[in-house]
């Protein structure tokens, strides 16, 4: 029993330094185009796309949602906010990499703002769990922002701000998602590249608290 109990606080707390997996110096190989759109999922992008990165849990999940937007461009899953270089999904899984399951979204403003972005966040997930989504424990299911500039950071904190204050008022505990500047992403295998498209009864464990989010107003420029 103390050995199980070992092996899930390990799960559930980062790796502190010097503990992280080596990892490797060259990227794991993945797809290159999306499943669903056919676009490239590394790139070039159209100029005026913007970039957003989120993790909610599972990540098969999380990135359907997204690509099922409307102004979306493309999606990826990866993981992101950890110590290891280039790591696989059996590293992370075992807690000792720190990354989370992340989902990159290249979107267009003109269609769907950034804040419209955080709304679907939000609603989708529990971010009050800690180190979990649902029965999904550890690191990697954290709930996390990963923001890309000033401007996406301030939103990202204004939002849980507004969140936290409705999550309160339904009897709701506090936020624990983790907003913080764009880390390296790292491209996860192409298998787990939208996963539910190619299996389209496959786990996915998004669950949302039912309350709704009213992000605050954005000031007139």
């Amino acid at each position: 029993m103390f050995f199980l109990s070992d092996m899930l606080n390990k799960k559930i707390q980062m790796p502190k330094p010097g503990e992280a997996l080596p990892g490797r110096d060259r990227p794991i190989p993945t797809a290159s185009d999306h499943f669903v759109s056919g676009r490239p999922l590394k790139g070039p992008y159209p100029e005026g796309l913007e970039t957003a990165m989120f993790g909610l849990g599972c990540f098969w999940g999380a990135e359907r949602m997204f690509w099922e937007t409307d102004g979306v461009w493309v999606t990826a899953v990866g993981y992101a906010g950890g110590a290891t270089p280039n790591p696989t999904y059996q590293e992370t899984c075992t807690g000792m990499t720190g990354h989370a399951e992340v989902v990159l979204v290249v979107f267009d403003p003109r269609i769907v703002s950034y804040a419209d972005l955080l709304k679907i966040f939000w609603e989708a997930h529990d971010p009050t769990q800690g180190m979990r989504q649902g029965n999904d424990v550890g690191t990697t299911y954290r709930s996390a922002i990963y923001a890309f500039g000033a401007e996406q950071l301030a939103a990202a904190q204004a939002s849980k701000d507004a969140y936290e204050a409705a999550l309160k008022a339904a009897g709701r505990g506090r936020i624990t998602t983790e907003i913080a500047p764009a880390p390296a992403f790292y491209f996860a295998e192409a298998e787990h590249q939208q996963y539910l498209a190619k299996n389209p009864y496959g786990y996915c464990n998004l669950k949302g608290t039912g309350v709704a989010c009213a992000l605050p107003a954005v000031p007139a420029a």
